[in-house]
């Protein structure tokens, strides 16, 4: 499925990319996707460089226990310029997973492993002993670490690759979220595929008009607001419609809202004029 997506993708890049990279989360974990990235197998950009999250299994977890401590390197990262501990360590791992290991003329990939100490906490009331957490946990000279895995066929510095996997997060998953909920991608309103797919490319196409206009006409300020900051300011601005000399009027309670509609109004037309020259 990943794979099928990832060729599909290429095939809409323009003319002018020349070089692809992929980082993923552990969902990008899929040996054959590995492979046709790693052994060049596409046309077009040949090997493509790529950083994955990998499932830490039983058997990726004995390797990580296998690494001296004196290997695992502190993770920083910047804060106003200057470079800040984590709490995090990450360190190189031996490790050939099974599916992979047959042929000696297979893909080699190198692994990377994070830990981050857990310091112990309470149980809260109802919670039991045994508690499960929503990601690997491991015992190392007997402390409990929260443990990830990075795959990659690059050769870059192992904090700088991190660093790099982890620019994935944050905006893609913003823009499901705007999409599913404030843009009610996620509430399709029928059974039928045909009704389901105008209804989706509707809201694709309001996602990229609100787009536009918080970056041509609202301004910089405005371009990480959700829907819900836009209709509080600005939609639902409270107004009176008046009607009078076969005209409608409105008037705001605010006399810097006229202005600022009026400032909109402009930039709006200036941007129908640019388009029709």
């Amino acid at each position: 499925m990943f794979l099928r997506v990832l060729s599909e993708a290429l095939e809409c890049l323009p003319e002018g990319v020349e070089q692809v990279r992929l980082r993923s989360d552990t969902a990008g974990y899929q040996h054959d996707l590995l492979k046709y990235c790693c052994m060049g197998e596409n046309g077009r950009f040949g090997k493509i460089e790529f950083a994955s999250g990998c499932d830490v299994t039983p058997e990726y977890k004995k390797a990580v226990s296998e690494v001296s401590d004196s290997d695992w390197t502190a993770l920083t990262k910047e804060v106003n310029g200057k470079q800040e501990d984590t709490g995090r360590e990450w360190a190189e791992v031996c490790f050939v997973p099974s599916a992979i290991g047959h042929s000696k003329n297979g893909p080699e990939y190198r692994y990377i492993a994070t830990r981050e100490i857990m310091h112990e906490q309470l149980n809260l009331p109802g919670m039991a002993d045994d508690k499960e957490y929503p990601f690997q946990t491991m015992e190392m000279d007997t402390k409990k670490y929260k443990v990830f895995g990075i795959v990659t066929n690059m050769d870059w510095d192992g904090e700088e690759l991190i660093r790099w996997s982890y620019k994935r997060c944050g905006k893609s998953e913003e823009a499901h979220s705007v999409m599913k909920d404030d843009l009610a991608g996620g509430k399709l309103p029928s059974d039928d595929f045909g009704s389901n797919a105008a209804w989706w490319w509707i809201m694709i196409l309001s996602l990229n008009l609100n787009a536009a206009m918080k970056r041509l006409v609202l301004g910089k300020s405005w371009i990480p607001r959700r829907m819900k900051a836009i209709r509080f300011h600005l939609i639902n601005l409270p107004a009176r419609i008046m009607e009078r000399s076969r005209q409608l009027f409105v008037r705001v309670s605010n006399e810097s809202y006229f202005e600022w509609f009026v400032t909109l109004r402009l930039r709006i037309s200036a941007l129908g004029f640019e388009s029709s020259g």
